[in-house]
């Protein structure tokens, strides 16, 4: 099997994985740049997509592991050669999917003023966070399908039409966003805040739409519910139940790094917002490598062969690291530039700047962390990454931000809080892998 772990398979497969994961932050980013150069009330709006966006992302995280959960199941049938036997899961994976998204917005939006209040927006900002929330809200659901969708797609070696759809919901965004925030003279006019997140909610529509057709005119999955109970839906229900904890623990970090900003004042929940949208594209740029590792790593372990298994996680690993460093001097040397993209707002900009070489001097250890997780997931090793998760929040992260807290470090002691967490979970892989699969390999 070789040949599967080639340069050129393996691109094959990142390449795509790098372009569709991307398209989350993309839309978010999109929407942050567009409304931080409204005129007048830029900041404040700034800094409401900042937090809402947090939030939002914690809801999408939590539920689309089931993404990588399908994608590992499939992706071990593949390689077992049982592919027949795995082909009514999906249908209730997703429908498993979609009924818990809707069960958490019912349950979130009554009372996601006092949510946003928790996160410290207050005045203008926490209006125009529900003013915002409320359109994007409704997307949530569709994100998770087509979430889903791509899982499926990735467990059968295909991160092509993942890309095709994330492509056509980015652009989609972009004109929506120009259009509909500014306005377009005498057609359209500015909706300014609202603007962006009925671009956004248009795009998820459209991306949800594109991924039902795709997945039935391209590929071989019923979505017919012939049963009730695939005997694959225990497994299914346990590794996304890890990851579900796994992911709640990863947003703690983010909400309260969010939340931390938030109480140092508006500038500096802007500027932090455009550290994470920035950090969000790197990471699932990197993660492109860590769905390629998802892919084969589940079909390898499916073939037992422990031997290419090994090399394959080398390789993803230096690919990642290799593309890691490229981001890095992106960052490194055009952070103005990059800071700029967001807002023109001069205290925000210094703020930003300030910290930013923090974010970007992580980057080849955070890829670790990032290709680790997605290999690890491939080979359901979901269990692991739960802890992993546990203990380098509430072990590493929150000790190290309330450190920073006591010395007034301001954003650069969140940063640092945040490196220190991403240096523990990428350790935490690398251990693991070497003691548990190289000795099979052997």
């Amino acid at each position: 099997m070789s040949s599967i772990i080639s340069f050129k398979n393996i691109n094959r497969l990142a390449v795509p994985a790098i372009i569709s994961g991307i398209a989350e932050p993309i839309l978010s980013a999109t929407d942050t740049a567009i409304v931080g150069n409204i005129p007048i009330v830029g900041t404040e709006s700034l800094a409401a997509v900042g937090i809402v966006g947090s939030f939002l992302s914690m809801l999408i995280w939590v539920l689309a592991q089931t993404r990588a959960v399908i994608s590992a199941i499939i992706s071990q049938y593949l390689g077992a050669g049982r592919l027949e036997e795995i082909k009514t899961l999906p249908a209730q994976a997703i429908l498993f999917n979609i009924g818990l998204s809707i069960t958490i917005l019912i349950a979130t939006v009554p009372f996601i003023k006092e949510i946003f209040v928790l996160l410290k927006a207050e005045g203008q900002v926490l209006e125009y966070c529900i003013s915002y929330y409320s359109i994007r809200v409704w997307g949530f659901p569709l994100s998770l399908f087509v979430f889903a969708i791509f899982g499926i797609f990735r467990g059968l070696q295909n991160t092509y039409w993942p890309m095709i759809i994330a492509l056509i919901g980015v652009l989609a965004n972009i004109v929506l966003d120009f259009a509909l925030v500014y306005g377009i003279e005498g057609i359209i006019a500015p909706m300014n805040l609202e603007g962006a997140a009925w671009a956004s909610l248009i795009s998820q529509v459209l991306m949800a739409i594109l991924s039902l057709v795709l997945l039935l005119k391209k590929t071989e999955v019923s979505l017919h519910l012939k049963n009730l109970w695939h005997p694959e839906m225990k497994r299914f229900l346990i590794m996304s139940g890890n990851l579900f904890i796994r992911s709640l623990a990863l947003n703690v970090t983010l909400l309260l790094a969010v939340r931390e900003a938030a109480i140092l004042g508006t500038k500096y929940i802007a500027a932090h917002s455009i550290a994470i949208q920035l950090w969000l594209f790197f990471a699932f740029f990197i993660d492109g490598y860590g769905g390629a590792g998802n892919i084969l790593g589940g079909r390898l372990l499916g073939a037992k062969d422990y031997k290419t298994l090994v090399a394959m996680a080398k390789k993803v690993n230096i690919y990642g690291i290799i593309v890691a460093c490229l981001l890095a001097g992106i960052g490194l040397f055009f952070s103005n530039s990059l800071g700029l993209i967001f807002s023109k707002d001069q205290e925000v900009l210094d703020v930003f700047t300030g910290f930013f070489y923090i974010v970007v001097f992580m980057l080849p250890i955070n890829a670790l962390a990032f290709v680790g997780d997605g290999i690890f997931k491939g080979l359901g090793e979901t269990g692991y990454l739960r802890n992993v998760l546990l203990g380098s929040t509430f072990l590493g992260f929150i000790p190290t931000l309330l450190i920073a807290r006591y010395f007034n470090l301001q954003l650069h002691g969140v940063w640092i809080a945040i490196s220190v967490w991403m240096f523990i979970r990428s350790i935490a892989l690398v251990i693991k892998f070497r003691k548990k699969y190289v000795p099979l390999s052997l």
